[in-house]
């Protein structure tokens, strides 16, 4: 196991460095073989910010473990595990959705996304919030386009609750029992509502520093619901480069996904400089974060800013650093 320092100067000092003046409030992690070090600005290092679509990663570690345990195969079918016998999005396989090529939009047009943007850029409030049932009404009239590459946070939405079928139970109790207690993340979970936060919860905020509200809903867990803080996040990136981590080979590229990006579940390698990066990035209301791996050098960084500005040049960054001094 990884161990995990927190308050290292030299790395908060690189965080201080962020770019522009709106990331008040963040954390970082480097992790190198044998250690992690962590470092916050402007917050104690057990607060837990939005991860946002690095849920997706989490998601995809769960269906790669789901299948090690015999549970499902790639080719399982939605209707095998959810109420959607006879629909379009029943006939969706567990792979293409893992691999954003179900054909599935990002968002259902009965959602009504429009709306609830303009309700995010006005008002900060979160446009997410449904409950399973809901989100199976929405993908009853869903009709499916061509399955090509199309990033879809209603695909994963639909992948973490088909994942929590087959095991019976919930994605919020999967997440516990199959990544968070086995590898010792206290502070990562999947909250349902507002009222379901944990003390140190941080409350984000936009790029212009205005509040945001908080990204909660049973629904949307599996695609950008998941809250962790910086402690709980090195673990993680210690368990996925040693190889420890439940479901560790989602992170394998099994098809290619968009000009030289290669696509595993969830998890995107790219080429930089001669190495393979293996990355997800998250971005919710008021939340910006990175994770990227050298697994060959085994090195990784995390980044976790509670204000909605970009943090991905920062982390890649910040990685090639540690990589070149590894």
């Amino acid at each position: 196991m990884t161990a995990v320092t927190g308050g290292d100067e030299r790395l908060a000092a690189r965080l201080s460095a962020l770019p522009g003046p709106a990331h008040r409030v963040a954390a970082a992690a480097v992790v190198t073989p044998g250690a992690a070090r962590t470092a916050g600005l402007g917050t104690g290092l057990e607060a837990d910010f939005e991860i946002g679509s690095i849920s997706k990663g989490v998601t995809g570690l769960l269906y790669a473990e789901a299948i090690a345990r015999g549970e499902i195969e790639p080719t399982t079918r939605l209707a095998e595990l959810l109420p959607l016998e006879g629909t379009p999005v029943g006939r969706v396989t567990l792979e293409s959705l893992s691999t954003h090529r179900s054909g599935l939009p990002s968002l259902p047009s009965s959602s009504h996304p429009l709306r609830r943007t303009l309700a995010l850029w006005r008002h900060g409030a979160n446009p997410y919030g449904e409950d399973l049932a809901q989100l199976l009404d929405q993908a009853r009239g869903v009709r499916l386009g061509r399955p090509r590459p199309r990033y879809s946070n209603f695909g994963f939405e639909l992948l973490g609750h088909a994942l929590a079928g087959a095991a019976a139970t919930t994605y919020a109790a999967l997440l516990r029992e199959r990544i968070t207690e086995p590898l010792g993340l206290d502070r990562c979970y999947a909250p349902a509502g507002a009222d379901e936060l944990r003390p140190g919860a941080l409350h984000g905020t936009s790029r212009r520093g205005r509040p945001r509200g908080t990204w909660t809903g049973e629904a949307v867990a599996p695609a950008g619901g998941i809250r962790a803080s910086i402690g709980a996040m090195a673990r993680l990136t210690g368990a996925l480069l040693d190889g420890t981590a439940p479901g560790v080979t989602a992170l394998d590229p099994i098809a290619p996904f968009g000009a030289g990006s290669r696509i595993g579940a969830a998890w995107i390698t790219i080429r930089v400089k001669g190495r393979d990066i293996t990355w997800h990035n998250g971005g919710t209301g008021g939340f910006r974060s990175w994770l990227g791996l050298d697994r060959d050098a085994g090195v990784g960084v995390v980044i976790l800013s509670a204000t909605a500005a970009s943090v991905d040049r920062y982390g890649f960054a910040l990685l090639a650093d540690h990589r070149t001094a590894a």
